[in-house]
């Protein structure tokens, strides 16, 4: 088994990033009324992530956020706790500080526990985490990397009692946040400041992502 994404997930590249004007304006009344109603009631606007699905709906927004829920909520081996814990790391490697700091608090929240999340970021092979999750956390970070990986990578991760099942959900973690994170830098995604993070964690714990 061989998967390859190289030919058309490109690295993320920071340089000629440019605001999405459509993320600034151009909703219909009904989506502008609903931006200023959770603004209200939270206390911080909509992140960008949540106002890009708003964005032709039917091409992308619905189809990402049913994607991402299954592969973020659904039913699997992993907890929720460490499916964010992979979309922080794949996120890390591809140096998408939205991302990064979006997850690493769902994470942390989930785990209720900051600093295991911060030592997998520096550096899953010393962080205090489980063999099948150190395991598996490298064969993204490989895959995040090199856009490939082979049966040999596959088998590595089996042999320290990752199922199959986990296997397919991990890659498809991998595989929402190497779209979303060249989503968030190619239209350059506000970064807000980690009390909004943090709020954001709250609501994506309780919702998840299809709401």
């Amino acid at each position: 088994m061989r998967t390859a994404w190289r030919h058309w997930l490109k690295p993320c590249r920071k340089e000629g990033s440019m605001r999405l004007e459509i993320l600034n304006n151009g909703y219909k009344l009904g989506a502008r009324l609903l931006f200023s109603i959770i603004k209200i009631v939270s206390g911080y606007p909509l992140p960008d992530a949540a106002r890009l699905v708003f964005y032709r709906p039917d091409f992308y927004g619905t189809p990402a956020k049913a994607f991402t829920q299954r592969a973020m909520r659904g039913p699997s081996g992993w907890s929720v706790a460490e499916r964010e814990l992979m979309a922080a790391y794949v996120s890390k490697l591809n140096q998408c500080t939205f991302c990064v700091k979006a997850h690493s608090a769902v994470s942390a929240a989930a785990y209720g526990d900051n600093t295991k999340v911060e030592s997998v970021l520096t550096d899953p092979g010393e962080a205090a985490i489980t063999l099948p999750l150190r395991a598996t956390l490298l064969m993204l970070g490989k895959l995040t990397r090199q856009g490939t990986v082979s049966a040999d990578d596959v088998r590595k991760v089996i042999a320290v009692g990752v199922s199959t099942s986990q296997i397919e959900d991990a890659l498809a973690v991998c595989f929402a946040f190497n779209v979303t994170n060249r989503l968030a830098d190619t239209f350059d995604f506000f970064v807000p400041s980690d009390d909004a993070f943090k709020a954001g964690a709250k609501y994506l714990l309780k919702r998840g992502y299809s709401g």
